[in-house]
Protein backbone atom coordinates (compact mmCIF):
# COMPACT_ATOMS: atom_id res chain seq x y z
CA UNK A 1 0.00 0.00 0.00
CA UNK A 2 1.33 3.41 -1.00
CA UNK A 3 2.31 5.81 1.76
CA UNK A 4 -0.30 8.60 1.80
CA UNK A 5 0.06 12.09 3.17
CA UNK A 6 -1.50 15.56 2.82
CA UNK A 7 -0.03 18.56 4.62
CA UNK A 8 0.31 22.34 4.58
CA UNK A 9 3.66 23.65 3.44
CA UNK A 10 5.02 26.10 0.92
CA UNK A 11 5.99 26.17 -2.74
CA UNK A 12 8.96 28.54 -3.08
CA UNK A 13 7.52 30.62 -0.27
CA UNK A 14 3.88 30.53 -1.43
CA UNK A 15 1.44 28.69 0.89
CA UNK A 16 0.67 25.27 -0.57
CA UNK A 17 -0.99 21.97 0.24
CA UNK A 18 1.24 19.03 -0.64
CA UNK A 19 -0.05 15.56 -1.46
CA UNK A 20 1.95 12.33 -1.40
CA UNK A 21 0.99 8.84 -2.57
CA UNK A 22 3.86 6.40 -2.85
CA UNK A 23 6.17 7.58 -5.64
CA UNK A 24 3.88 10.47 -6.60
CA UNK A 25 3.65 13.95 -5.12
CA UNK A 26 1.65 17.05 -6.05
CA UNK A 27 1.39 20.65 -4.85
CA UNK A 28 -1.69 22.89 -4.80
CA UNK A 29 -1.28 26.69 -4.49
CA UNK A 30 -4.72 27.99 -3.47
CA UNK A 31 -3.77 31.66 -3.18
CA UNK A 32 -2.92 32.01 -6.88
CA UNK A 33 -5.86 30.66 -8.83
CA UNK A 34 -6.30 27.31 -7.09
CA UNK A 35 -3.46 26.10 -9.30
CA UNK A 36 -2.19 22.50 -9.10
CA UNK A 37 1.39 23.53 -9.76
CA UNK A 38 3.26 20.24 -9.50
CA UNK A 39 2.69 16.58 -10.31
CA UNK A 40 5.83 14.46 -10.00
CA UNK A 41 7.11 10.90 -9.93
CA UNK A 42 9.83 11.23 -7.30
CA UNK A 43 11.31 7.77 -7.93
CA UNK A 44 11.99 8.42 -11.61
CA UNK A 45 12.50 12.18 -11.38
CA UNK A 46 9.60 12.92 -13.75
CA UNK A 47 8.02 16.36 -13.53
CA UNK A 48 4.89 16.29 -15.65
CA UNK A 49 3.73 19.90 -15.26
CA UNK A 50 5.63 23.12 -15.89
CA UNK A 51 6.54 24.46 -12.46
CA UNK A 52 7.97 27.89 -11.67
CA UNK A 53 11.46 27.84 -10.21
CA UNK A 54 12.13 29.97 -7.14
CA UNK A 55 13.28 32.93 -9.26
CA UNK A 56 10.16 32.57 -11.46
CA UNK A 57 7.57 33.00 -8.72
CA UNK A 58 6.99 36.67 -9.53
CA UNK A 59 6.43 35.71 -13.16
CA UNK A 60 4.03 32.97 -12.07
CA UNK A 61 2.02 35.38 -9.94
CA UNK A 62 1.81 37.95 -12.75
CA UNK A 63 1.20 35.36 -15.49
CA UNK A 64 -0.19 32.20 -13.83
CA UNK A 65 -1.73 30.89 -17.05
CA UNK A 66 1.45 29.16 -18.23
CA UNK A 67 2.31 27.06 -15.16
CA UNK A 68 0.60 24.01 -13.67
CA UNK A 69 -3.15 23.59 -14.25
CA UNK A 70 -4.76 27.06 -14.29
CA UNK A 71 -8.57 27.37 -14.23
CA UNK A 72 -9.96 29.66 -16.94
CA UNK A 73 -13.50 30.92 -16.27
CA UNK A 74 -14.67 32.00 -18.78
CA UNK A 75 -11.88 30.75 -21.02
CA UNK A 76 -9.93 32.22 -23.88
CA UNK A 77 -10.87 35.28 -25.95
CA UNK A 78 -13.98 37.48 -26.09
CA UNK A 79 -14.25 40.06 -28.85
CA UNK A 80 -13.51 43.54 -27.44
CA UNK A 81 -14.47 42.11 -24.02
CA UNK A 82 -18.15 41.88 -25.03
CA UNK A 83 -20.08 38.96 -23.54
CA UNK A 84 -23.77 38.83 -24.55
CA UNK A 85 -25.94 36.55 -22.44
CA UNK A 86 -29.74 36.02 -22.34
CA UNK A 87 -30.57 39.47 -23.69
CA UNK A 88 -27.99 41.32 -21.59
CA UNK A 89 -24.49 42.43 -22.48
CA UNK A 90 -21.61 42.13 -20.03
CA UNK A 91 -18.25 43.80 -20.58
CA UNK A 92 -14.92 42.34 -19.56
CA UNK A 93 -11.67 44.34 -19.46
CA UNK A 94 -9.62 44.25 -22.66
CA UNK A 95 -6.40 42.68 -21.37
CA UNK A 96 -4.79 41.52 -24.61
CA UNK A 97 -3.68 44.63 -26.44
CA UNK A 98 -2.47 42.80 -29.56
CA UNK A 99 -5.99 41.56 -30.37
CA UNK A 100 -8.17 44.06 -28.51
CA UNK A 101 -9.87 41.17 -26.69
CA UNK A 102 -10.47 39.96 -23.17
CA UNK A 103 -8.42 36.84 -22.40
CA UNK A 104 -8.92 34.03 -19.84
CA UNK A 105 -11.48 35.25 -17.33
CA UNK A 106 -11.17 35.90 -13.61
CA UNK A 107 -10.45 32.76 -11.58
CA UNK A 108 -6.86 31.84 -12.55
CA UNK A 109 -5.53 34.92 -10.72
CA UNK A 110 -8.01 34.89 -7.81
CA UNK A 111 -7.39 33.48 -4.34
CA UNK A 112 -9.23 30.21 -3.66
CA UNK A 113 -10.18 28.81 -0.28
CA UNK A 114 -8.94 25.48 1.03
CA UNK A 115 -12.04 23.56 2.13
CA UNK A 116 -10.42 20.28 3.13
CA UNK A 117 -7.36 18.10 2.75
CA UNK A 118 -6.33 14.72 4.09
CA UNK A 119 -6.11 11.11 3.06
CA UNK A 120 -8.15 7.94 2.95
CA UNK A 121 -6.89 4.37 2.70
CA UNK A 122 -6.54 4.81 -1.07
CA UNK A 123 -5.58 8.41 -1.80
CA UNK A 124 -4.49 11.80 -0.50
CA UNK A 125 -6.59 14.78 -1.52
CA UNK A 126 -7.16 18.53 -1.36
CA UNK A 127 -10.38 20.45 -2.10
CA UNK A 128 -10.42 24.17 -2.89
CA UNK A 129 -13.25 26.47 -3.91
CA UNK A 130 -13.96 29.87 -5.42
CA UNK A 131 -17.22 31.31 -4.08
CA UNK A 132 -18.33 34.17 -6.31
CA UNK A 133 -20.87 36.62 -4.90
CA UNK A 134 -21.24 40.39 -4.50
CA UNK A 135 -17.99 40.51 -2.54
CA UNK A 136 -15.84 38.79 -5.18
CA UNK A 137 -13.86 40.72 -7.79
CA UNK A 138 -15.33 38.61 -10.62
CA UNK A 139 -18.90 39.59 -9.71
CA UNK A 140 -18.67 43.04 -11.29
CA UNK A 141 -18.01 41.41 -14.65
CA UNK A 142 -20.14 38.27 -14.25
CA UNK A 143 -22.90 39.28 -11.80
CA UNK A 144 -23.95 35.77 -10.80
CA UNK A 145 -23.58 33.97 -7.48
CA UNK A 146 -21.91 30.59 -7.96
CA UNK A 147 -19.35 28.18 -6.54
CA UNK A 148 -16.53 26.43 -8.36
CA UNK A 149 -15.01 23.57 -6.39
CA UNK A 150 -11.90 21.60 -7.37
CA UNK A 151 -10.77 18.37 -5.76
CA UNK A 152 -7.43 16.81 -6.63
CA UNK A 153 -6.68 13.27 -5.46
CA UNK A 154 -3.36 11.46 -5.66
CA UNK A 155 -3.03 7.67 -5.60
CA UNK A 156 -0.95 4.90 -7.15
CA UNK A 157 -3.14 5.48 -10.25
CA UNK A 158 -1.89 9.03 -10.70
CA UNK A 159 -3.67 12.37 -10.28
CA UNK A 160 -7.45 12.75 -10.55
CA UNK A 161 -9.37 15.99 -10.82
CA UNK A 162 -13.03 16.50 -9.88
CA UNK A 163 -14.61 19.78 -10.96
CA UNK A 164 -17.93 21.01 -9.55
CA UNK A 165 -19.82 24.18 -10.55
CA UNK A 166 -23.13 25.21 -8.91
CA UNK A 167 -25.33 28.16 -9.79
CA UNK A 168 -26.48 29.80 -6.53
CA UNK A 169 -28.19 32.67 -8.30
CA UNK A 170 -31.83 33.28 -9.21
CA UNK A 171 -31.04 33.59 -12.92
CA UNK A 172 -29.57 31.28 -15.53
CA UNK A 173 -25.80 31.68 -15.76
CA UNK A 174 -23.14 30.78 -18.34
CA UNK A 175 -20.88 27.81 -17.51
CA UNK A 176 -17.82 28.26 -19.72
CA UNK A 177 -14.52 26.83 -18.52
CA UNK A 178 -11.16 25.43 -19.55
CA UNK A 179 -7.84 24.34 -18.10
CA UNK A 180 -4.66 25.91 -19.55
CA UNK A 181 -2.68 22.81 -18.57
CA UNK A 182 1.08 23.30 -19.03
CA UNK A 183 2.76 19.94 -19.75
CA UNK A 184 6.51 19.44 -19.78
CA UNK A 185 8.20 17.98 -22.86
CA UNK A 186 10.56 16.52 -21.80
CA UNK A 187 9.14 15.37 -18.46
CA UNK A 188 11.94 12.83 -17.88
CA UNK A 189 15.31 14.23 -16.71
CA UNK A 190 17.49 12.38 -19.22
CA UNK A 191 15.28 12.88 -22.29
CA UNK A 192 15.06 15.66 -24.84
CA UNK A 193 12.05 17.29 -26.49
CA UNK A 194 12.86 15.54 -29.78
CA UNK A 195 12.15 12.21 -28.04
CA UNK A 196 8.47 13.17 -27.56
CA UNK A 197 5.33 12.55 -29.59
CA UNK A 198 1.92 14.00 -28.75
CA UNK A 199 -1.48 12.66 -29.77
CA UNK A 200 -4.76 14.53 -29.22
CA UNK A 201 -8.41 13.62 -29.85
CA UNK A 202 -9.04 16.54 -32.20
CA UNK A 203 -11.69 16.64 -34.91
CA UNK A 204 -11.98 19.72 -37.12
CA UNK A 205 -9.82 22.83 -36.96
CA UNK A 206 -11.61 26.13 -36.43
CA UNK A 207 -10.57 28.97 -38.72
CA UNK A 208 -9.37 31.98 -36.69
CA UNK A 209 -9.24 35.57 -37.89
CA UNK A 210 -6.43 38.07 -37.30
CA UNK A 211 -7.80 38.72 -33.79
CA UNK A 212 -7.58 34.98 -33.00
CA UNK A 213 -11.38 34.68 -33.02
CA UNK A 214 -13.30 31.89 -34.82
CA UNK A 215 -14.98 32.81 -38.08
CA UNK A 216 -17.44 29.92 -37.70
CA UNK A 217 -15.75 28.03 -40.54
CA UNK A 218 -13.56 24.94 -40.39
CA UNK A 219 -10.22 24.33 -42.10
CA UNK A 220 -8.85 21.11 -43.53
CA UNK A 221 -6.31 19.41 -41.29
CA UNK A 222 -2.72 19.49 -42.49
CA UNK A 223 -0.75 16.25 -42.77
CA UNK A 224 0.97 17.10 -39.47
CA UNK A 225 -2.39 17.68 -37.77
CA UNK A 226 -3.58 14.30 -39.05
CA UNK A 227 -0.52 12.82 -37.31
CA UNK A 228 -1.46 14.74 -34.15
CA UNK A 229 -4.87 13.07 -34.44
CA UNK A 230 -3.50 9.56 -35.10
CA UNK A 231 -0.03 8.19 -34.38
CA UNK A 232 1.34 11.36 -32.76
CA UNK A 233 3.85 14.07 -33.71
CA UNK A 234 6.74 16.06 -32.23
CA UNK A 235 5.01 18.73 -30.08
CA UNK A 236 7.10 21.59 -31.48
CA UNK A 237 6.93 20.79 -35.20
CA UNK A 238 5.48 24.28 -35.84
CA UNK A 239 4.16 27.22 -33.84
CA UNK A 240 0.69 26.30 -32.60
CA UNK A 241 -2.08 28.44 -31.14
CA UNK A 242 -4.80 26.31 -32.71
CA UNK A 243 -8.43 25.60 -31.92
CA UNK A 244 -10.15 22.28 -32.68
CA UNK A 245 -13.37 20.44 -32.05
CA UNK A 246 -12.98 17.50 -29.66
CA UNK A 247 -13.89 14.08 -31.06
CA UNK A 248 -13.42 11.22 -28.58
CA UNK A 249 -11.58 8.13 -29.79
CA UNK A 250 -12.52 4.75 -28.35
CA UNK A 251 -14.81 6.54 -25.92
CA UNK A 252 -12.11 8.81 -24.52
CA UNK A 253 -11.25 12.48 -24.92
CA UNK A 254 -7.56 12.79 -24.15
CA UNK A 255 -4.00 13.80 -24.85
CA UNK A 256 -1.20 11.23 -24.89
CA UNK A 257 2.43 12.36 -24.65
CA UNK A 258 4.94 9.59 -25.29
CA UNK A 259 8.63 9.65 -24.45
CA UNK A 260 9.97 7.33 -27.14
CA UNK A 261 13.36 7.06 -25.42
CA UNK A 262 12.02 5.49 -22.22
CA UNK A 263 8.76 4.09 -23.58
CA UNK A 264 6.49 5.95 -21.15
CA UNK A 265 3.25 7.77 -22.01
CA UNK A 266 1.62 10.52 -19.96
CA UNK A 267 -2.15 10.33 -20.47
CA UNK A 268 -4.34 13.37 -19.84
CA UNK A 269 -7.85 11.91 -19.97
CA UNK A 270 -10.54 14.60 -19.81
CA UNK A 271 -14.30 14.23 -19.91
CA UNK A 272 -16.56 14.34 -22.95
CA UNK A 273 -18.10 17.61 -21.72
CA UNK A 274 -15.08 19.38 -23.16
CA UNK A 275 -16.30 20.02 -26.69
CA UNK A 276 -13.17 21.83 -27.83
CA UNK A 277 -9.39 21.66 -27.59
CA UNK A 278 -6.85 24.45 -27.76
CA UNK A 279 -3.21 23.58 -28.27
CA UNK A 280 -0.54 26.20 -27.69
CA UNK A 281 3.20 25.57 -27.73
CA UNK A 282 4.71 28.97 -26.94
CA UNK A 283 5.83 29.65 -30.51
CA UNK A 284 7.28 26.12 -30.93
CA UNK A 285 9.69 26.70 -28.02
CA UNK A 286 10.84 23.37 -26.61
CA UNK A 287 10.19 22.73 -22.92
CA UNK A 288 6.42 22.80 -22.45
CA UNK A 289 3.15 23.11 -24.33
CA UNK A 290 -0.50 23.49 -23.34
CA UNK A 291 -3.17 20.98 -24.41
CA UNK A 292 -6.26 22.84 -23.18
CA UNK A 293 -9.58 21.01 -22.72
CA UNK A 294 -12.28 23.62 -23.16
CA UNK A 295 -16.05 23.47 -22.72
CA UNK A 296 -16.80 26.16 -25.26
CA UNK A 297 -15.69 27.56 -28.57
CA UNK A 298 -13.55 30.69 -28.25
CA UNK A 299 -15.82 33.78 -28.20
CA UNK A 300 -18.85 31.45 -28.13
CA UNK A 301 -21.50 33.99 -26.95
CA UNK A 302 -20.68 36.11 -30.02
CA UNK A 303 -20.84 33.22 -32.53
CA UNK A 304 -24.08 32.42 -34.36
CA UNK A 305 -23.93 28.63 -34.23
CA UNK A 306 -26.03 26.09 -32.25
CA UNK A 307 -25.25 26.27 -28.52
CA UNK A 308 -24.69 22.51 -28.22
CA UNK A 309 -22.21 22.51 -31.10
CA UNK A 310 -20.07 25.27 -29.60
CA UNK A 311 -20.39 24.21 -25.94
CA UNK A 312 -22.34 27.29 -24.87
CA UNK A 313 -23.45 25.67 -21.61
CA UNK A 314 -25.79 27.24 -19.08
CA UNK A 315 -26.81 26.44 -15.51
CA UNK A 316 -30.32 27.06 -14.23
CA UNK A 317 -30.73 28.32 -10.63
CA UNK A 318 -29.51 25.62 -8.25
CA UNK A 319 -28.16 23.46 -11.06
CA UNK A 320 -24.81 21.64 -10.81
CA UNK A 321 -22.34 20.74 -13.56
CA UNK A 322 -19.39 18.50 -12.86
CA UNK A 323 -16.66 16.66 -14.72
CA UNK A 324 -13.59 14.59 -14.01
CA UNK A 325 -10.14 14.24 -15.53
CA UNK A 326 -7.05 12.18 -14.83
CA UNK A 327 -3.30 12.36 -15.43
CA UNK A 328 -1.52 9.01 -15.33
CA UNK A 329 1.38 7.14 -16.84
CA UNK A 330 1.21 4.00 -18.94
Amino acid sequence: MAQLKAYEGSFHGEPAVWLQAGKYEAAMVPGVGGNLLAFRDTESGYRFLREPAGHEMDDFKSNPGVYGIPVLFPPNRYQAGVFPWKGKEYRFPVNEEATGNHLHGFLHTAAWEVEDYGHTKLESFVTVKAAVDEGHDAYRYLPFRFTVRLKYSLSEDGLSQHLFVQNLDEQEMPCLLAFHTAVNAPFAPDSEAKDYRVKLTIGKRWELDNRMLPTGNHQALTEEEKQLQSEGIYPFYASMDNHYTAVPQNGRNRMELTDTKIGKTLVYDVGASYKQWMIWNNGATEGFFCPEPQINLVNAPNVDLPAEEIGLFSLAPGEIWEETARLYVK
